[in-house]
């Protein structure tokens, strides 16, 4: 649920905290009062575009801030996951969203950075609101199927999940088929060009490495005169019996100098002890050195060799791969593309195959599912006309049209969602031809139809907080005292938000606030309050009369006594 909204410098609003609390919550207030602003700034909330004109004048940039509670919302822990968002451990989820006077803004989730779309694939989880522009979705025959789907409940879902799956294989190998869809005369030209980079890599024979120690010995190859030079002036100089006294031959008195005094003090014997190990590790090095010399090869012919196949290696990469390792993997891919090429003809029919036998798998499927459409359509046609009726559109006709779609062939054409497009037809006049919903003109139908459609999925509809803008337009009188029971049995498994002019639907609220608008220092605020019972007798009374009078008063009384028995009565 929505626990808390709360918003900075966001046009008329200055600063507006406001806690909602669960059940059905209505905000009421005079035209022009700020009412459709909160709308505004919660649609902001959830990612609807932002725009710097929100933003309050004089202020750098507008703040809005919604806390969700999210225990036991469905399917909301994955998308978490998917975008590395944790929520905490009361279990709530503070969305941030400021937008700043130069157009830019930025989008928080419990304190992670997020993009416009990461925004709303979160929130879509966590609120559904419903205004007049947005009752535009019931002309969308698109969204017809998925009402229609949603109201079928587990069944249904639980079908159209197995199709789906299997409809993703189907796409799958078509996309694979068509990656054959060459002439013969192209297959032929591919295949020549592969076996000449496979031919061309195979006669290589390169090894992952290799080129790393080619380089390396000719490095020494390059520089083998002048390694043997050095090398031979340091052998000279520690061990060659020809100098006067070479290094080795001083350290060596040292040593036994040293042996002939060391067992007077234990200093004295640490010396002996330490420049005897350096004799002999210059013994094992100067030999090693040595040893070294004698093998560098100087054969100008062995350097000619290395760079013939480092000349090799480098057009092989030129070609295929900034290394050997991506070489061999090129060539890995160009094999099973040859393969693919080469036995073409067979993977095609086979491919076809399974194309066949899925295609008729998701063909009866589709049928099955088809059918239990048509079931569900017939029980969601009298439960919603039924509805209707008690919101004072008793002449309605209403009908679900399901309709198998087919191809040029008259074969059934396949979709993501079955094979059936679904379109809600009514008439709101007995006599009449029954219509798309779009064909509506009024305002107030579309509104009632949108909430008996609600009231239909409140049971199995699982986003947690609802709203609805001015959902009583057109209506008034016991209409709208229906309208209002409706939202309250809508409330028992949603929070609802309400924004009405209406006392009816306004008497049937759990919590009541009231929004106004107060001129100050030559500057406007909305302030938004929860009302006592006092108060909200007052206000129940000017949306009776405009004028608030004894008379006013007593009626709007009576009609909350009236509406808590309502209450009661549907709890």
């Amino acid at each position: 649920m929505l626990l808390e909204l709360e918003v900075r410098d966001f046009a008329l609003i200055d600063e507006l905290n406001i806690q909602f609390h669960k059940g059905l919550n209505v905000l009421t207030g005079e035209t022009g009062a700020g009412k459709s602003i909160i709308i505004d700034a919660v649609n902001m909330a959830i990612g609807e575009r932002a725009d710097r004109e929100y933003v309050r004048h004089g202020a750098k940039k507008a703040v809005i801030q919604a806390i969700f509670g999210i225990e036991n919302v469905k399917d909301l822990d994955v998308v978490l996951d998917q975008y590395q968002i944790d929520s905490d451990d009361e279990k709530t989820l503070i969305v941030t969203r400021e937008i700043y006077s130069n157009g830019r803004s930025i989008s928080r989730v419990n304190g992670v950075i997020v993009n416009q779309t990461i925004l709303k694939s979160i929130t879509e989880k966590l609120i559904d609101i419903h205004g007049q522009h947005q009752h535009q979705s019931l002309f969308n025959t698109d969204f017809h199927i998925d009402l229609l789907d949603v109201y079928g409940g587990k069944k249904i879902q639980q079908l159209l999940q197995l199709y789906y799956e299997e409809y993703k294989k189907y796409l799958f190998l078509q996309k694979e088929l068509s990656s054959f869809n060459y002439d013969d005369m192209e297959r032929e030209r591919k295949i020549d060009l592969l076996k000449f980079q496979l031919e061309e890599i195979d006669s290589a024979n390169l090894q992952v490495g290799e080129e790393e120690a080619l380089n390396q010995q000719r490095a020494l190859l390059s520089n083998g005169e002048k390694i043997y030079t050095t090398l031979a002036t340091i052998y000279e100089d520690f061990y060659n019996s020809n100098h006067q006294s070479s290094v080795l031959e001083k350290i060596a008195r040292g040593v036994k100098s040293l042996q002939g005094i060391s067992s007077f003090d234990a200093d004295l014997k640490h010396f002996f002890s330490t420049l005897e190990d350096i004799q002999y590790r210059i013994e094992d090095v100067v030999t090693e050195i040595r040893n070294y010399k004698e093998h560098i090869d100087f054969q100008p012919e062995t350097l000619q060799e290395i760079e013939k196949r480092l000349d090799i290696i480098n057009t092989l990469k030129r070609k295929y791969g900034v290394s050997i390792t991506e070489i061999l993997e090129y060539k890995k891919i160009i094999e099973l593309e040859l393969d693919d090429y080469i036995n073409s003809e067979e993977k095609i029919l086979k491919i076809r195959k399974q194309l066949e036998n899925i295609k008729s798998k998701l063909k009866e499927t589709a049928t099955v599912i088809y059918q239990l459409r048509v079931e569900i359509a017939k029980s969601f046609e009298m439960e919603l006309v039924n509805i209707l009726g008690d919101l004072n559109m008793k002449k309605v006709s209403f009908s679900i049209e399901v309709t198998q779609l087919k191809d040029a062939n008259g074969e059934i054409r396949l979709t993501s969602k079955g094979s059936d497009k679904v379109e809600f037809m009514i008439s709101t006049n007995r006599g009449e031809p029954l219509k798309p919903l779009s064909k509506i003109a009024s305002g107030g139908e579309v509104s009632r139809i949108m909430l008996a459609l609600k009231t239909i999925l409140a049971d199995v509809d699982h986003i947690p907080v609802l709203i609805f803008d001015e959902i009583d337009t057109g209506i008034s009188g016991i209409t709208a005292q229906i309208v209002g029971e409706k939202l309250h049995h809508i409330s028992l498994n949603h929070q609802v938000i309400c924004i009405t002019h209406l006392p009816q639907i306004a008497a049937m609220a759990d919590v009541h606030f009231m929004i106004d608008k107060n001129s100050m220092d030559n500057a406007t605020k909305t302030v938004v309050n929860e009302l006592n019972k006092n108060k909200r007798l007052y206000e129940l009374g000017r949306l009776l009369g405009g004028d608030v009078t004894e008379i006013t008063l007593k009626h709007a009384e009576e009609m909350l006594n009236k509406a808590n028995k309502k209450i009661k009565a549907i709890h």
